[in-house]
């Protein structure tokens, strides 16, 4: 175990925490993948629709999740790559413009544009967390990649940026180094798992990913290979069980038993003869429903919830260029019936994504929707090493080759957003 590849991806849920620790590997730094080394999990009450409400109870299970992750791996680790989720997580386009330098666009150029892409004034009460080209145009040549080397006067970008809260930001921030660790980045969980579950196919011929969670349902659209658009719907899991909560007079506990026994979000897929018994209780005594009441509940919830996302994809524009469809990822997409009911939502294919892509070691224990944000941070931390492995390399060599490579790395990391 080279403990200078160790990365670790912490996903701090409104229900569970979960930690990733892996081994960079792969072919370095063209193509790095993660050998899984250690996986934890801890409760926690300390989110409120992905914002930190408790510091001191997030705090507490942020260092159980790591510690039981680390004694899996048999390594310890001093930092983090942290999922951010949230309504507070706002993004925009902006463009940038500069006239190239000489006959050929060289790197600086590049450089040059970006800059002026991320040039724009932000609110003081928040930060700008990543800044993404997405396209770039020369003269009159659209849909550009990478515009070094090409010969123009003038050179256009177009950027996407993802700005968050400042006070939610800090509070996370705070919690982990309280846990005693230290935050390497933060990163858009929607992003994360992304690099989890999708191909290169699906990102190019227009794809959504729906993390369904237990405190909100965020949203990532990818068409012609980048990202194009982020949302949040602040609905998740823990409105389903408080439904069946209040329809079937449980408390919070039976009820989520209940769900994960029973739970089925399409009702079609109930057998309508089915019967189930509840928990009894002194007043109530012994109990027993049709299955399918319990069903109706869910469905009805997670439908409001699909439908809700699909507005939202609708108002952004993309809901007609989803040619490979919907990806669904998190804790709530492992229910029964959630990809049948959201396949007649969207009226596309769907499938349940888990963490599968460049992931080796002990794939097992995170081959589920829920740790694909967790396994999306730790491939993200994986390119992140894999980058600066390049620019020290061409630092080390100043070799013009290694030096292509180290940018080379660059671009495909923007690509994948």
């Amino acid at each position: 175990m080279n403990s200078e590849r160790l990365v670790a991806g912490l996903d701090i849920g409104s229900q569970k925490t979960t930690a990733i620790i892996g081994e960079v590997v792969g072919d370095l730094p063209r193509r790095p993948g993660i050998k899984v080394l250690g996986l934890g999990q801890a409760r926690t009450t300390g989110l409120r629709r992905g914002v930190v409400a408790d510091i001191e109870e997030t705090t507490q299970s942020i260092k159980k999740a790591l510690s039981d992750a680390e004694q899996m791996a048999g390594a310890k680790v001093d930092a983090c790559y942290v999922g951010i989720t949230g309504e507070h997580i706002q993004a925009m386009t902006s463009k940038g413009i500069v006239a190239v330098a000489s006959e050929e666009i060289s790197r600086a150029d590049v450089d040059r544009v970006n800059a002026v892409a991320r040039a724009q004034s932000i609110a003081p009460d928040r930060e700008l967390l990543h800044a993404i080209p997405q396209e770039y145009m020369v003269d009159k040549s659209e849909g550009v990649r990478d515009p070094v080397g090409m010969i123009g006067t003038r050179l256009e970008t177009e950027m996407y940026l993802v700005t968050i809260g400042s006070s939610p930001a800090t509070n996370l921030r705070k919690a982990v180094e309280r846990a005693g660790y230290r935050v390497a980045e933060l990163v858009v969980e929607p992003l994360a798992s992304a690099m989890a579950v999708l191909t290169d196919d699906e990102r190019e011929l227009g794809v959504a990913v729906i993390e369904m969670g237990a405190g909100t349902t965020d949203i990532a659209v990818f068409h012609e290979a980048k990202i194009r658009h982020l949302g949040t719907v602040a609905l998740g899991g823990n409105n389903v069980t408080s439904d069946i909560v209040h329809g079937l007079g449980l408390t919070q506990t039976d009820a989520e038993r209940i769900k994960e026994r029973y739970g089925c979000a399409y009702e079609p897929l109930v057998d309508p003869a089915e019967v189930i018994s509840l928990p009894s209780t002194v007043a109530q005594g012994d109990r027993q429903i049709p299955r399918e009441l319990l069903a109706h509940i869910i469905h009805q919830r997670v439908d409001e919830i699909l439908t809700l996302v699909l507005r939202d994809i609708e108002e952004a524009g993309f809901a007609t260029r989803l040619s490979a469809g919907v990806v669904l990822t998190g804790g709530v997409a492992a229910h029964p019936g959630v990809a049948e009911l959201a396949a007649e939502v969207f009226g596309t294919g769907v499938r349940v994504g888990v963490p599968s892509e460049n992931l080796s070691g002990l794939v097992d224990a995170v081959e589920a929707p829920r740790f694909a944000t967790a396994a999306g941070l730790t491939l993200y931390a994986a390119n992140r090493l894999a980058l600066g492995a390049a620019s020290t390399g061409a630092k080390r060599l100043n070799a013009p080759n290694v030096d292509k490579l180290a940018q080379r790395v660059k671009t495909w990391l923007q690509d994948f957003f």
